[in-house]
């Protein structure tokens, strides 16, 4: 049939898009030309006594130099020790400060951001979450990129690979979702960044009136921040150094885990009309590819869509997941992406018709 041709043959060529898109982004990120950009890394901080020490530790450890960057500690109204915690680490740190969110323009983490951009005494800002762990490379790495002139900058944030059954499904959603994101940004359509490692100038940030214009939902402070970005049509490019990853812990229940992707998943409501129709187009083909084999009474062809189907998933991983620093077997790679597909409806229908609980 004409049909099924048609799509399989589109489905194999942006396969191979993203292959092969992915594959040069990660050949060219060995660059390092040691700029020195001086650099604001800003973090917004609530009820993070748990995780703020290691994330300190890991930014005093950046093979950067002090006089090169400051790191600003926006305390969100935290009720746990947060604050004094902080205070105590950086107290012999002199590039290091902590302020409180007393007065927010706007709710949620992104009022906390406003106040440490506004803050900031550099010319370029990195935003990073207080459960997160940069690698060694991470600020210099971005420095290079705003070096050659680049208004915003996503870095690659994986999870820390455990043996926990969510964090698999966690590990092989960031995974799929990273390699969609890096291929539409080379493709010119930039939809979505990480907040665990995004940068950008502050003189574009103001350009763009900061969050001002990302207040539809409390989510957002990334994708929606990009959004306004692309509005502006600034430069924006991608970070692959694998010195330069910012690596994270995944959600260990299910419920926890459904509530995140939830909340990231409403954002997506509020995305332009572009990167709607770029994400609903892959993944209604992928969905339709899933369940082709219920049209066999129609024609047994449409056996072949399911076999391409799988396939394609277990080529785009094998090739791909050793760059995110991810180790899927043949068998997980099967049994992940017919849950991801899965999971794709169920947070679909979460955050269109289901109260989001917020942090």
């Amino acid at each position: 049939m004409t049909f099924i041709f048609i799509i399989a043959t589109i489905y194999l060529v942006f396969i191979s898009i993203i292959i092969n898109t992915v594959k040069t982004i990660f050949l060219l990120s060995h660059a390092n030309i040691k700029s020195k950009v001086k650099i604001s890394v800003v973090v917004a901080a609530k009820n993070e006594e748990k995780n703020i020490p290691g994330l300190i530790k890991s930014l005093t450890e950046q093979k950067y130099s002090d006089d090169l960057y400051e790191v600003i500690i926006v305390d969100d109204n935290s009720t746990d020790n947060t604050l004094n915690i902080v205070k105590e680490l950086i107290k012999d740190l002199n590039n290091y400060s902590i302020i409180t969110a007393d007065e927010k323009k706007f709710k949620g983490k992104k009022g906390a951001l406003q106040i440490g951009v506004e803050k900031a005494q550099n010319p370029y800002i990195l935003i990073t979450d207080a459960d997160c762990r940069p690698e060694f490379n991470w600020i210099q790495a971005f420095a290079d990129k705003f070096f050659v002139r680049f208004d915003f900058v996503f870095g690659v944030a994986p999870f820390f690979e455990r043996k926990n059954f969510i964090n698999k499904i966690s590990c092989f959603e960031n995974l799929r979702s990273s390699l969609l994101t890096l291929t539409a940004t080379k493709l010119r359509l930039p939809y979505s960044a990480s907040a665990r490692s995004f940068g950008f100038s502050k003189e574009a940030f103001q350009k763009i009136a900061g969050y001002s214009n990302t207040i539809e939902t409390l989510s957002g402070d990334d994708d929606l921040l990009l959004r306004e970005a692309v509005k502006h049509k600034m430069k924006i490019d991608v970070l692959a150094d694998r010195n330069a990853f910012v690596y994270s812990e995944s959600m260990e229940k299910l419920d926890d885990y459904l509530k995140q992707k939830t909340r990231h998943t409403s954002t997506s409501v509020h995305y332009l009309f572009s990167h709607k129709l770029f994400l609903g187009s892959w993944h209604l083909l992928n969905l339709f590819f899933l369940i082709s084999p219920v049209l066999l009474f129609i024609s047994n062809k449409f056996l072949v869509l399911f076999f391409l189907k799988l396939f394609g998933d277990i080529s785009l991983v094998l090739m791909t997941q050793k760059y995110f620093s991810y180790n899927f077997n043949f068998i997980e790679i099967i049994l992940q992406q017919i849950i991801y597909e899965i999971m794709l409806i169920i947070n679909f229908f979460n955050a269109n018709f289901r109260k989001i609980e917020w942090k």
